[in-house]
């Protein structure tokens, strides 16, 4: 069920400043260094592991990397400066301007997880947590199946872009499904009605992708059929794998708390049934960096809980009944 996205309210994200920098993570920023300045912007895309490289051609990383060098220049120092979970943080000299670059790396050192940003904007807009109120979204019960703030109970913290991130499915008697599990329509949350966490724009739609078979993945697709709302405060909410032709909005509308916006579905890169969903720092699918998410009164395991970051595990309803 997993997805790789490279991706950009201001708050200030807390670091712990005892860390030191990885042998590793040190010699792939000096080749990032190198390759960035001789303009060899191929060979910062053969650094990306292979779920980033399907997700970001050639073509977009080139333009891409145009962008930051048309508005920073070449790089002159990049200085370790910390680390945001698994992500190591580069404090980056330019010729016009001095910015923090973030990636992480999977076991091989290829490149999991990047944030760039491209202008003084991205540069400043890191998120920590939701300032805006939000619900669940799902009317029904659900189920946590990754969440939280450690890698144990949710593996989407080793990667930048999509820490934090919620994996949501539906279970009874302990199965997400009942029946024929090679069927989409066996699975719980298959359908099921997804709701708008708070109001927001409409910023992002990707829609027309098929839902897969259970057991098989879509690559070429990571995200499947995708939303990304923007709220008053430019936060940013990423709901993937969404059902084909099920988003009942354009880019540009707006909607309302509670207000259906599309059903679950089993498309992109996921072996089953299930909404990803999370918080980030802008409207990238391949540029962003993830953030807590938290909601503002919800019950949790039957009990209610305030301001509650769901975790692994966790049965998740609305305290307030969301009707249509």
């Amino acid at each position: 069920m997993k997805y790789v996205i490279l991706s950009v309210f201001m708050m200030t994200i807390s670091f712990c400043f005892s860390q030191s920098e990885q042998k590793n993570y040190e010699e792939v920023a000096v080749k990032f260094q190198s390759e960035y300045n001789k303009l060899n912007y191929d060979g910062i895309h053969s650094m990306l592991d292979e779920a980033m490289e399907s997700l970001i051609p050639k073509g977009k990383m080139t333009d891409f990397m145009n962008t930051v060098r048309s508005n920073f220049g070449m790089i002159k120092t990049m200085r370790f400066y910390d680390i945001n979970n698994s992500a190591h943080v580069y404090r980056t000299t330019f010729e016009k301007a001095v910015v923090d670059i973030s990636f992480s790396l999977n076991k091989k050192n290829q490149i999991t997880g990047l944030f760039i940003p491209r202008n003084s904007f991205e540069n400043s807009s890191v998120l920590k947590r939701n300032a805006t109120k939000m619900i669940f979204p799902f009317k029904e019960e659900a189920f946590v199946y990754w969440g939280g703030k450690t890698e144990d109970v949710n593996y989407h913290m080793t990667d930048l872009n999509q820490q934090y991130a919620l994996d949501i499915l539906m279970v009874a008697n302990g199965a997400p499904y009942k029946g024929d599990s090679t069927k989409n329509e066996s699975y719980f949350v298959f359908g099921r009605d997804i709701i708008a966490p708070c109001d927001a724009k409409v910023v992002k739609v990707i829609d027309g992708i098929k839902d897969n078979v259970p057991g098989e993945v879509n690559r070429a697709d990571i995200t499947g059929n995708t939303i990304i709302l923007e709220t008053e405060r430019k936060e940013y909410l990423l709901f993937a794998h969404i059902k084909m032709n099920s988003i009942l909005f354009k880019e540009g509308d707006w909607v309302k708390q509670g207000q259906v916006i599309a059903k679950c579905g089993n498309s992109g890169n996921t072996t089953q049934a299930h909404l990803h969903f999370q918080l980030q720092n802008t409207n990238d699918l391949f540029n962003t960096i993830g953030a807590e998410l938290y909601f503002d009164e919800i019950i949790v395991n039957g009990e209610i809980k305030k301001d509650y970051m769901p975790k692994k595990e966790d049965f998740v309803i609305n305290k307030k009944r969301i009707t249509d």
